[in-house]
């Protein structure tokens, strides 16, 4: 029997993906391990591995197909000593039949479902006859007997054109009537129908509805969940960054350098470290404790094409900065071109949202779940200060502390501000 290919599971709360690229072609000689197919999840595009040997005798879905349900039948592989012969039937197995119109059937009437194929006959003797799903259907369906026919496949395995040979020539003793045929299913809707009432969408200017990759509904069910479910509060602080700024031009002016140490890289390092110094701000809420995390994994927001991903510098605080500055240029890059691993994007204990670059000069995010905080940073702008009673120029940023008041109280986000903003104030803490 062929190998049946199936659509994996690349990380825990997989349910679908799409089928980006298939690196093989129907006739191709593949051993374990060899890369196949590209998988596009909702945060990344991966490769996927050949787990068997074999020959790719058919490609059931083609690439570019989106929204293919996890362990839906994408292949099928023939062993060794196969040919196409096997193939036949082998797509119509109950367990991987694919339910493509979900959606339509929910807002149409229930069609009638298929039959399913009848199931494996056995001989008088008791031993089973070896029929395919297809042909015992085909055979239902004409009224014949499938122990009646002659098969051609392998171990005698009756196929497809041993029924439509034994229909021609009208052999095979007479069956139960067959079940009616199914009425075909409904067409999925198009994308711009947008809900059952639109009614207001009606008296709006013409539009084009585009359909929501799998990484916004992602987005849109998680941040809706944090929204409505985690008590957020924010605290804010100035904090002025000159001597940082200078001491990063020092570091990046040195003589062979292999680094470029950005604003950012700073104050992930500062971040990571108050929250060592402050480690009741690492935590995750849960029903019936709070995790208290034993090293800072920084995840750190990033753009991308259709939504956001937050790749992960695992123990950050250990790091240098020199160290930092290139892994997160490494994430990010990795995570724009959609080639990250799920442990590369999956967890993390705090995230940094840094929307400075835009102008923005403050602004509140949405807590990542499960983490139990995520910091938000502003543009860095000159403005006026009071120093030593004099009114002074200086550069100052603001940040934007949000957290989940189920874990973390007042007085406790409080003092990791205080001690991020004297570790950002005074750089050279950074190095010790």
């Amino acid at each position: 029997m062929p190998i049946q290919i199936l659509m994996p599971a690349l990380s825990p709360t997989m349910e679908e993906g799409n089928l980006a690229k298939w690196c093989v072609k129907e006739g191709d000689t593949v051993e374990s391990g060899d890369v196949i197919a590209e998988i596009e999840t909702d945060k990344a595009t991966m490769e996927v591995e050949a787990v068997d040997e074999g020959t790719i005798g058919k490609i059931l879905v083609p690439e570019g197909t989106e929204g293919v349900k996890v362990n839906e039948l994408i292949a099928l592989l023939l062993e060794e000593g196969e040919d196409a012969s096997a193939l036949e039937g082998a797509t119509e197995t109950a367990s991987t039949a694919p339910a493509k119109a979900e959606e339509a059937q929910a807002a149409a009437p229930a069609a009638p479902q298929a039959a399913p194929a009848p199931a494996a006959p056995v001989s008088e003797s008791g031993d089973r006859l070896f029929s395919s799903p297809l042909a015992r259907r085909i055979a239902a369906n004409e009224g014949l007997e499938i122990k009646d026919i002659k098969g051609s496949g392998p171990r005698g395995r009756v196929v497809k054109r041993d029924v439509e040979a034994a229909v021609a020539s009208g052999t095979g003793k007479t069956a139960a009537p067959a079940a009616d045929k199914p009425a075909p299913k409904a067409a999925a809707p198009d994308v711009k129908t947008i809900s059952q009432d639109d009614s207001i969408f009606k008296l709006l200017p013409e539009f084009d509805a585009v359909p929501n990759t799998n990484m916004r509904k992602t987005i849109a069910k998680r941040l809706t969940e944090s929204a409505r479910d985690i008590p957020h509060f924010n605290l804010q602080v100035d904090v002025e960054i000159d001597k940082l700024m200078a001491l990063r031009k020092e570091l990046n002016s040195r003589e062979g350098a292999d680094y470029k140490i950005s604003v950012n890289d700073f104050l992930v390092k500062a971040t990571s470290l108050a929250l060592t110094r402050v480690p009741d701000c690492n935590v995750a809420f849960t029903d019936n404790a709070i995790l208290k995390f034993k090293r800072v994994d920084m995840a750190i927001a990033v753009a991308v094409e259709g939504g956001l991903i937050t790749p992960i510098i695992k123990d950050a605080a250990s790091k240098g900065l020199a160290t930092l500055a290139n892994e997160a240029k490494d994430l990010a890059a990795r995570a724009r071109d959609g080639k990250l691993a799920p442990e590369e994007y999956q967890g993390g204990t705090f995230t940094i949202s840094n929307l400075g670059m835009f102008g923005i000069k403050s602004f509140n995010s949405i807590i990542n779940p499960p983490q139990g905080g995520i910091l938000s940073i502003g543009a860095g702008e000159q403005r006026p200060v009071v120093k030593n009673g004099a009114l002074a120029v200086a550069t100052v940023v603001t940040l934007t502390l949000a957290v989940d008041h189920r874990c973390i109280d007042g007085a406790t986000g409080a003092a990791f501000i205080k001690e991020l903003k004297a570790l950002i104030e005074d750089p050279i803490a950074l190095m010790l």
